[in-house]
């Protein structure tokens, strides 16, 4: 073990989005003597291999889909080529090259010590860092964040399975697979879909059950699989992969053993690219918490409270490594709130989050926004004699000049409870969801009741006026 040879007040390990705003909020704001330590890319996987670029993907399919629109409001596109797949992919890490390098000038700004490097915990206060040179040092320090996030699973059973990409690796394509295989049914797996799919990759979407994004309102659930099907995604219900093994025959193609629905005694399809959209699992294999005795659940995860308090006193975690509602900016305000709450004095000693009704999007093809409880479960919570559901269905008036066959759905519904029927739950599928339940979002966090919802003149023409005029 090095010698001790730097010391802090608070020591953060992990440079993803929650641990650098619980970071900058102790060093930038109290002046609390920070040290935070990444052994990859500073903002951690929604800077590098998430949510960024995969928006910035996701815009060039949304722009993709436009063209094709086009036609219908009387424009003659004429591509003189196909997608270049190649050169947007190195003007995104371009993009996120530069976030690399703000996140650190605003460490810098902010004064915290950023050192590049892997950390292993010794006890409760103490962190050896491996350089990048090899060389380690010591860190001591009053205070610990494990904010260490997690990483893509692949499985560990299936034969072949290695030859495969993950989340991360769709990021690294350097060219456009032509007929690619998404295995998993989670919004990882439904948004890569949806992008391949719109950019011009034959895509076929292996789900273990009928439905995907199954923790969505079955609304959600029933329209954008039937959409997904409409569109010409090959969906694969009630599948399972058996083996996975390189085409002798084609170099770069593989051949994916599988059963489905279809195929209930086997098939095998030709890909040049696979992708496992099967889970996260966190990031600490070689953290060392049990040498500090911080205690883990069955998954890994590291146990915390409602403050982020783990079971040794000192040291707190946030994040993907807790495993709570997985989304970059739950990780920020739990950081901002944690670093008020141990620095800010006391009238921050309560400070946390609250992990109730917190919004988020699926950037499927639709869009997806949901925030609250789904219907079933605001059933199962309540009683049925308590909800009422205001739903609607439309066609949103950007397809006025499409063919039947070429309009997209919309759909919302708000769940209510109780004789002011507070609203508990808004579900929203469509053009415009994800900017749409920001908005949203603030009205539900608030307690509106549907009265307040009915109250709010209606903006024509929009699709978000139906959140306002359902009956």
């Amino acid at each position: 073990m090095a010698p001790v040879s730097k010391e802090c007040d608070y020591l953060v390990i992990g440079g993803g989005s929650g641990g650098l705003a619980s970071a900058r909020r102790a060093s930038g704001l109290y002046g609390v003597k920070t040290i935070a330590i990444e052994s990859k890319r500073l903002g951690g996987t929604c800077v590098n291999v998430g949510c960024v670029p995969k928006k910035v993907t996701w815009n060039a399919a949304a722009i993709s889909e436009t063209i094709k629109d086009a036609a219908a409001y009387g424009f003659h596109v004429e591509q003189t080529a196909p997608f270049d797949w190649t050169t947007f992919k190195h003007k995104r890490d371009a993009y996120v090259k530069r976030l690399n390098g703000i996140y650190e000038k605003n460490l810098h700004n902010d004064k915290v010590e950023y050192i590049h490097g892997r950390a292993r915990l010794l006890n409760k206060h103490e962190a050896e860092v491996t350089l990048d040179d090899g060389t380690k040092e010591t860190i001591r320090a009053k205070k610990v964040l494990i904010a260490t996030g997690g990483y893509p699973n692949i499985p560990s059973k299936i034969p072949g399975a290695e030859l495969g990409i993950s989340s991360d690796g769709f990021f690294e394509l350097e060219k456009q697979p032509k007929k690619v295989a998404l295995v998993g049914a989670g919004y990882i797996a439904v948004e890569m879909a949806g992008m391949f799919h719109a950019l011009g990759s034959e895509t076929h979407l292996f789900i273990r059950q009928d439905k995907f994004l199954r923790t969505f309102d079955p609304m959600v659930q029933d329209a954008v699989v039937s959409e997904y099907e409409r569109q010409g995604i090959h969906i694969h219900k009630q599948s399972s992969q058996t083996k996975v093994e390189r085409d002798p025959s084609r170099p770069g193609w593989l051949k994916l053993h599988y059963k489905d629905a279809s195929a209930p005694d086997g098939d095998v399809i030709d890909i040049d690219c696979l992708l496992w959209a099967i889970g996260r699992s966190p990031e600490v294999g070689d953290l060392g918490l049990d040498k500090a005795g911080v205690a883990q659940n069955e998954r890994g995860q590291v146990k915390v409270d409602d403050f982020q308090n783990t079971n040794v006193d000192n040291i707190f975690a946030l994040g993907d490594v807790c495993g709570r509602i997985e989304l970059t900016p739950v990780a920020i305000a739990a950081g901002r709130r944690l670093s008020d709450r141990l620095f800010g004095g006391p009238k921050h000693a309560n400070a946390h989050l609250d992990y109730t009704n917190v919004p988020s999007v699926v950037f499927a093809h639709p869009v997806v926004g949901a925030i609250g409880l789904t219907e079933p479960e605001a059933r199962e919570r309540y009683g049925d004699a308590e909800v009422k559901v205001y739903k609607t269905s439309f066609t949103a008036m950007y397809y006025a000049m499409m063919d039947a066959e070429d309009k997209g759905p919309t759909s919302y519904k708000l769940v209510c409870v109780g004789k002011d029927e507070k609203v508990v739950g808004v579900h929203l599928l469509g053009i415009g969801s994800d900017e749409m339940l920001q908005g949203v979002g603030v009205a539900v966090k608030m307690g509106a009741t549907k009265a307040d919802f009915d109250n709010c003149v209606a903006i024509h023409p929009t699709s978000a006026e139906e959140l306002v005029t359902m009956k």
